[in-house]
């Protein structure tokens, strides 16, 4: 019966660490979107001869930027001699 009355008295106790605000909880009134950091494209467009572009990704990927994977295959812009393959990541803008 001692710990039936503990049990009866100890339960009021969480309610003062419940209170209406909560620092961590967001208020009701701001969509859930606005907590979230807002991600913005950016394009990286390389021109030039083959053999320039296709060293260009290498040496970006060598220095961790990009995987050769993540660019566009190389496609002639209609010059002579020159292609361009376009990069597009993703940024977190403040």
């Amino acid at each position: 019966m001692a710990q039936e009355e503990d049990f009866v008295e100890n339960q009021s106790e969480p309610q003062q660490y419940l209170g209406s605000e909560n620092i961590n909880t967001p208020a009701s009134n701001q969509p859930f979107v606005n907590l979230l950091p807002k991600r913005e494209p950016i394009k990286h467009l390389l021109i030039g001869s083959s053999k320039a572009v296709t060293s260009t990704i290498h040496y970006l990927q060598v220095i961790g930027y990009a995987s050769t994977g993540d660019w566009s295959p190389l496609v002639p812009t209609g010059n002579a001699d020159e292609v361009m393959s376009i990069l597009i990541r993703q940024i977190l803008m403040q």
